[in-house]
C-alpha cells in the first residue's frame, strides 16, 4: 500500500508542479502532509537539505521521502514518479513547441503563467520564514535574528558589491549562523 501511496503521491507532485521546484513546494507540502510522511518541521529541514545538495530538489526530496518510508523500493518508485511526467511532457512539448513559439495565445499564455508563479514562490518563501521563526510559546527571538541577519547580509553584499549573493555563500553564512546561533 506504501508504494502505490508514494507513486501516486508523487505522480501528482510531477504532473502538477508548474513553475519549477520553488513553485512546487507547496504542492509537496500538501501532499507530504496529507500522507503523514513527515512533520512539518522535517518537511522544512528537508527542503533545505535538498536545496544544498546536488540535483533537482523535487527529485532529491521524492528519494528521500520513499526512503524514509519504504526503504530504497519506495525510493525508487517515489524518484520515478516525480520524474516521469517531466519526461514525458518535454517530449510532447518540444514536438509542438516548433509550431507554437509564434503563437500569440501561447505567449500571452507564458506571461499570464509567470506572475503566478513568482506568487506562488513569494507565499511559500514567506510561510517558511514565518513558520520558521514560530515556536509553541510564540516567536523564536534566535530565529528572528538569523532571519534578519542574512537578509541584512543579502542587501549590504548586493549593495556594496554591486552584485547578488552567491548561493553558494548564502548557504555558508546560513550554516556558520545555523551553528553559532542553534
Amino acid at each position: 500500500m506504501i508504494y502505490l501511496e508514494l507513486f501516486l503521491g508523487f505522480l501528482q507532485i510531477g504532473i502538477f508542479a508548474f513553475g519549477g521546484a520553488y513553485g512546487a513546494i507547496p504542492l509537496i507540502r500538501d501532499v507530504v502532509m496529507t500522507y503523514g510522511w513527515l512533520s512539518e518541521d522535517q518537511l522544512t529541514y528537508m527542503i533545505a537539505v535538498s536545496e544544498s545538495t546536488p540535483g533537482p530538489i523535487m527529485v532529491n526530496m521524492a528519494t528521500y521521502i520513499g526512503s524514509s518510508q519504504a526503504g530504497i523500493p519506495g525510493a525508487v518508485i517515489a524518484t520515478t514518479a516525480v520524474a516521469v511526467p517531466s519526461f514525458v511532457i518535454i517530449l510532447i512539448v518540444s514536438t509542438i513547441l516548433k509550431n507554437l513559439t509564434d503563437n500569440p495565445a501561447f505567449q500571452a499564455v507564458l506571461r499570464g503563467i509567470k506572475p503566478c508563479i513568482i506568487g506562488i514562490i513569494i507565499a511559500t518563501g514567506l510561510y517558511m520564514i514565518i513558520n520558521n521563526c514560530r515556536m509553541d510559546s510564540g516567536l523564536n527571538p534566535v530565529n528572528i535574528l538569523i532571519t534578519i541577519i542574512l537578509i541584512v547580509f543579502m542587501l549590504i553584499h548586493k549593495r556594496f558589491l554591486k552584485r547578488k549573493a552567491s548561493p553558494i555563500h548564502l548557504i555558508i553564512f546560513a550554516a556558520v549562523l545555523g551553528i553559532i546561533f542553534g
